[in-house]
């Protein structure tokens, strides 16, 4: 996957997420119609499943799963700004809140570097990943929440 997609796929979920905060739709009990969402972004291992059937390992070789090893969780709240005034204060916010965030990520990831899997490709991105918008499981992986 390159960058366009990357941001393609960002941007599709972020649209998403916008939407059913707008609806008001309930997702996983967190969005509540009050302008409030979440997105994650979750990092997968590929491993081969060793529990698997041998009859099913066979037939059909070592079957891989994805296991999520981490995961940043963003909390998400929309505004409504209605006048110029309070678009700049709520871009200003938005801007200081999402420096902040890729800090802390920063941060965070250049500290704690013990639960990364080894990279076993040469891809440019060796970790498959997903962006999910208001995630229901909050124990998968090594959960970070961003703000």
């Amino acid at each position: 996957m390159d960058d366009v997609d990357i941001e393609t796929l960002i941007d599709q979920q972020a649209i998403a997420l916008v939407r059913q905060m707008d609806n008001g739709s309930s997702y996983s009990g967190y969005s509540n119609g009050n302008g409030r969402g979440q997105l994650a972004v979750q990092f997968f291992e590929r491993r081969k499943n060793e529990k698997q059937p041998r009859l099913s390992s066979w037939l059909y070789g070592k079957v891989e799963e994805d296991v999520c090893w981490e995961q940043w969780t963003i909390d998400v709240t929309l505004a409504r700004p209605r006048t110029e005034t309070e678009v700049e204060k709520v871009r200003d916010a938005m801007e200081a809140s999402l420096q902040k965030a890729v800090m802390k990520i920063l941060t965070h990831a250049s500290e704690d570097k013990e639960h990364i899997p080894a990279i076993t490709t040469t891809e440019t991105h060796p970790f498959p990943y997903k962006i999910v918008i208001n995630p229901r499981d909050q124990g998968r992986g090594r959960g970070f929440g961003v703000f």
